[in-house]
């Protein structure tokens, strides 16, 4: 069984109003329950992303913008009165419709934690220790960050001393990617994921960067471990 790790810009993906909503995310729940893989979420990320799904997908933010615009462009344009008026109706059902999403937010993420595809884990003290390891490191994260890392890390060693492989884990935020923005690795980040024996995506399709046939690549002899 292949397992995949993803965190708080996942659910974001997954959660969101229509018109925020990413596609695989959605896609990626679809593909667990069909049994491609497991997926795995550290809990704290459910607390996290309330308030930016609920600050950055407020539908006034688009409607109000068009609606500004069109203000400005009014006696310019060729729009007649019955024009404005139907685009008006339109962006108040738009408003209406993606509140009602939003009202359903604390379903959503209730759903998450049942979801028996998803195993939704709290922090234990290992990854609490694991966090403080990782504040020594030259790692430049924020704390909620180091958190996350160190769930994962200690969720994926724990499933590696199991006996269980293909461990992956979905990333989409730069700072927790083991690549800068020419694609070549950071360190000593990724080589703290080599050594978890994680490979890292950057995209919820599970394509992106190509995982190598012969990973995980076995660590050098008196190579030191996170």
């Amino acid at each position: 069984m292949r397992h995949v790790f993803v965190e708080t810009n996942w659910v974001f993906g997954f959660a969101a109003p229509a018109h925020h909503k990413n596609p695989g995310a959605v896609d990626l729940l679809e593909r667990a329950r069909r049994g491609e893989f497991r997926l795995h979420l550290p809990s704290v990320c459910l607390t996290e992303v309330r308030n930016p799904l609920r600050s950055k997908c407020q539908p006034r933010n688009e409607a109000n913008a068009i609606r500004d615009f069109l203000k400005l462009r009014h006696n310019s344009s060729r729009l007649t009165a019955e024009d404005l008026d139907a685009i008006n109706r339109v962006l108040n059902r738009f408003e209406s419709s993606v509140d009602s999403e939003l009202a359903l937010l604390p379903q959503i993420l209730a759903m998450l934690r049942t979801e028996p595809n998803i195993d939704v884990f709290a922090l234990s003290d290992p990854m609490l220790s694991m966090a403080v390891d990782l504040a020594l490191i030259d790692l430049p994260l924020q704390p909620f960050d180091q958190c996350v890392l160190a769930a994962v890390l200690v969720r994926t060693r724990e499933l590696w001393d199991a006996g269980e492989r293909g461990l992956c884990f979905c990333e989409l935020d730069k700072d927790l990617q083991p690549w800068d923005k020419n694609r070549d690795r950071k360190s000593p980040l990724a080589e703290v994921y080599d050594q978890a024996r994680v490979w890292v995506y950057g995209n919820f399709e599970l394509t992106l960067p190509m995982r190598p046939p012969n990973w995980p690549f076995q660590p050098a002899p008196g190579e030191p471990s996170i």
